[in-house]
């Protein structure tokens, strides 16, 4: 485990302990259930997020994926399975564009995901005429508002999702491999990883986990909206770098990036308990995020080689 790993847990404790001393509500049970279902959505992209950066490439199009998928299924979807299953699908399917683009076409996953943010953007736009789906499924509404044994499903789904993958990051040729990559791609490419298909399944991986917190949100609000998710490309990002995993590739922890979603959330939480606007909050964010790239700078080039 990286360690800005454990610093990020560190200062995950640190922030709750300051949240107690700001509110009195902070440690209630229902501040608390909805701290952690608010991290689920941003905590499952981050996951994917962190994924695309081990392996030093980035994803910018998640947030818009996230709306994508859950119109394409909310649309074409005629049972709770349905959507479903259209949603996920979606998910892998534009995951595979963006890694069939980098892979094959070798462009850089930059300029390819920032192309797809307003593409995936304006065709859920087009397929909803603009305006949100409501009356969804009850199963799907179950995804996003349901719980099991008093526990919230968004939850649940994120704590399994960020074990399942911490356990392929450590434990599969895929995980080490996308270290690997992100250490240095070319000299995995001599050594006989398949860098195009990889990069495929890596995508696909991040689009997928994208439409997981597309159903999740639409489950929660009752709709399929095409304006879901807007930024939040910047916050998953944000989330998995302040967890520990580096922007310039070859280290990241599932661990940390859970935590680093969880950071994010108790600040809004905290910001929104002491009546700060939401237009800091924004700022707040942007500044956490240059913080942690800087300080990843620094660590990367010491002082006499930058």
């Amino acid at each position: 485990m990286p360690r800005e790993a454990k610093i990020s847990a560190l200062v995950l404790i640190i922030l709750c302990g300051l949240g107690g001393l700001c509110s009195d509500v902070f440690f209630t049970s229902a501040n608390l259930v909805n701290i952690l279902t608010a991290s689920a959505t941003i905590g499952i992209l981050s996951i994917g997020a962190s994924f695309v950066l081990a392996a030093k490439k980035l994803d910018l199009s998640i947030g818009s994926f996230m709306a994508l998928t859950a119109i394409f299924g909310a649309t074409f979807g005629h049972s709770g399975t349905g959507i479903i299953g259209l949603t996920l699908l979606c998910g892998v399917v534009t995951g595979l564009i963006n890694g069939v683009m980098v892979g094959f076409l070798k462009l850089p996953s930059f300029i390819v995901t920032l192309a797809m943010l307003g593409l995936a953007r304006g065709v859920a736009l087009v397929i909803s005429d603009g305006d949100p789906i409501y009356d969804l499924s009850p199963s799907v509404i179950y995804i996003g508002q349901g719980e099991i044994f008093g526990v919230p499903v968004p939850v649940i789904l994120f704590a399994l999702l960020a074990a399942l993958c911490g356990l392929i990051l450590n434990y599969t040729k895929f995980g080490i491999q996308t270290l690997c990559i992100g250490d240095n791609e070319n000299a995995c490419a001599r050594a006989g990883i398949k860098i195009t298909r990889h990069n495929m399944i890596l995508f696909s991986l991040s689009a997928l986990l994208s439409a997981v917190a597309g159903l999740i949100y639409m489950g929660r609000v009752n709709a399929a909206d095409p304006a879901a998710g807007a930024g939040y490309e910047l916050l998953a990002i944000t989330a998995a770098i302040i967890g520990g995993t580096s922007i310039f590739g070859g280290k990241t922890s599932i661990f940390g990036t859970v935590c680093g979603a969880l950071i994010l959330s108790v600040i809004q939480n905290c910001l929104t308990l002491l009546n700060i606007s939401a237009y800091y909050q924004e700022i707040l964010i942007g500044l956490i995020l240059i913080f942690a790239i800087s300080l990843e700078k620094v660590k990367i080039y010491p002082r006499g080689m930058r």
